[in-house]
């Protein structure tokens, strides 16, 4: 019993540990993001202009996915194993820059995804702005 009870309290302890940060995703949105996404995430940042293809309105990334949030797409969007050509070049990939402190989160078919704190705090973040 004791040795189930501690094995509970490891999980308990481990989710705790892994909560993404919803403030610290917005910190990071602000930092590498509105600039071409827009402070409001909707795709309207002063660099979407001189841009070749649009920012995404990160606002409906849900509406436009049947209702789901796209864990893995916006993950590998954001590291790049997913590379999205912008300006003539690839998006920024900011797998670099947020290295470190793996995590991993539940992609929306329920399999884990590994990524970083970081872009798992940006996750939050932006699920916080959907439609």
């Amino acid at each position: 019993m004791k040795a189930v009870l501690t094995g509970a309290a490891l999980l308990m302890a481990a989710g705790a540990a892994t909560a993404q940060d919803v403030h610290e995703g917005r910190v990071l949105f602000e930092r590498h993001c509105a600039t071409c996404h827009g402070l409001d995430a909707d795709g309207q940042g002063p660099m979407a202009p001189a841009l070749v293809l649009q920012p995404v309105n990160l606002t409906e990334l849900a509406l436009n996915n049947s209702g789901v949030f796209p864990v893995e797409r916006v993950v590998m969007r954001i590291d790049g194993r997913d590379p999205l050509v912008s300006h003539g070049s690839p998006m920024p990939v900011y797998a670099e820059l947020f290295a470190g402190d793996d995590t991993a989160v539940k992609a929306e078919t329920g399999q884990p995804i590994m990524t970083t704190r970081a872009i798992a705090d940006l996750l939050e973040y932006l699920r916080t702005l959907q439609k």
